[in-house]
């Protein structure tokens, strides 16, 4: 029999049983792609990631994430929580304030610090523990904006009446840091909350859209803060082509948002709060940072979060 550990963490979380869960499996080796497709049905989490040895010398390690139904060149939450796990279990050496690795996926050799603060549980031993991880992402690309009549379906598929989707000055619009979404601004997170999406319109529209899934968002009023605050947004995702009726906390998208709200000089500071999950019953907090470029060069988006442990467990296999 073949024996893999795993290890079930919640991602964008500071308590167990909050933000987004994911399995991971810190050494993969052996498992055939089939498997992993098999194994990431069996735990039905929005994704879980394997870890296997790196392609790219200058990686620590790569990475696999599978939803439960298809394999995904990048992720959010599965890139904030696997490098947690890989120091966890001690295939990470930390360092003090902060340990940088890179971490292959996909869409290539992405950037992530870890930043650390002595262990509590071990006063006075040197011993360090990862704080909050922050990953870099891709490279924002931006896609289409939705025409008005693509407008009308995607309030259809959301459950929104037909003048609903899209404000001002902020059209709904594709954009990616490694995986398309389709960015929905809606006028009042009330809205958000009440959303009731017919998944089959969704998955139709993300299918003919080309995105992964629909990322309906509306910012906040505390949103009058000083110009150095965090702008903060509640959101939603739905994915279910993707194998994801609903996500609770989902990186690959809070990341474009930064970016969208950036480009439209809706982010002063650079700095973005996003609150998901809270539908779910799964509070997530995503901190989202973009660094604008200058002189033509390109922004510079990260996502972090916290990560705690939940399940520690081994997995059978003849």
């Amino acid at each position: 029999m073949r024996r893999y550990d795993f290890h079930h963490v919640d991602v964008f979380a500071d308590r167990p049983l909050a933000g987004n869960p994911l399995a991971v499996f810190p050494e993969a080796e052996g498992l055939t792609d089939a498997e992993m497709q098999a194994i990431a049905r069996e735990f039905n989490l929005s994704e879980t990631t394997f870890v296997l040895p790196s392609t790219d010398p200058a990686a620590a390690y790569r990475v696999r994430i599978f939803t439960p139904a298809i394999e995904l060149p990048f992720a959010g939450h599965p890139l904030v929580g696997t490098p947690w796990v890989m120091a966890h279990v001690g295939r990470v050496a930390l360092r003090a304030p902060r340990t940088e690795l890179l971490q292959q996926v996909g869409i290539g050799t992405l950037l992530v610090t870890l930043e650390t603060e002595p262990d509590p549980e071990a006063p006075g031993s040197g011993r360090l523990r990862v704080r909050r991880v922050v990953m870099t992402q891709g490279t924002p690309r931006f896609g289409p904006e939705v025409s008005e009549a693509d407008r009308a379906a995607v309030a259809g598929a959301l459950g929104l009446p037909s003048g609903a989707a899209g404000l001002p000055g902020l059209p709904p619009q594709v954009v990616s840091t490694g995986l398309e979404h389709l960015l929905v601004p809606l006028a009042a997170p009330e809205a958000v909350a009440a959303l009731r999406p017919d998944l089959a319109a969704v998955g139709r529209l993300t299918g003919r859209l080309g995105v992964v899934g629909i990322y309906p968002f509306a910012l906040l009023s505390s949103n009058a803060a000083p110009p150095a605050a965090a702008v903060e947004a509640r959101a939603r995702f739905f994915g279910p082509s993707a194998g994801v009726d609903e996500d609770p906390g989902t990186g690959s998208a809070a990341g474009p948002l930064g970016a969208y709200l950036s480009a439209r000089s809706r982010l002063p500071g650079g700095r973005l709060t996003v609150h998901q999950g809270i539908e779910m019953g799964q509070p997530s907090r995503l901190e989202v940072e973009v660094e604008a470029g200058s002189a033509g060069s390109e922004s510079v988006v990260r996502v972090a979060g916290r990560v705690v442990p939940v399940i520690t467990g081994t997995l059978t296999l003849p």
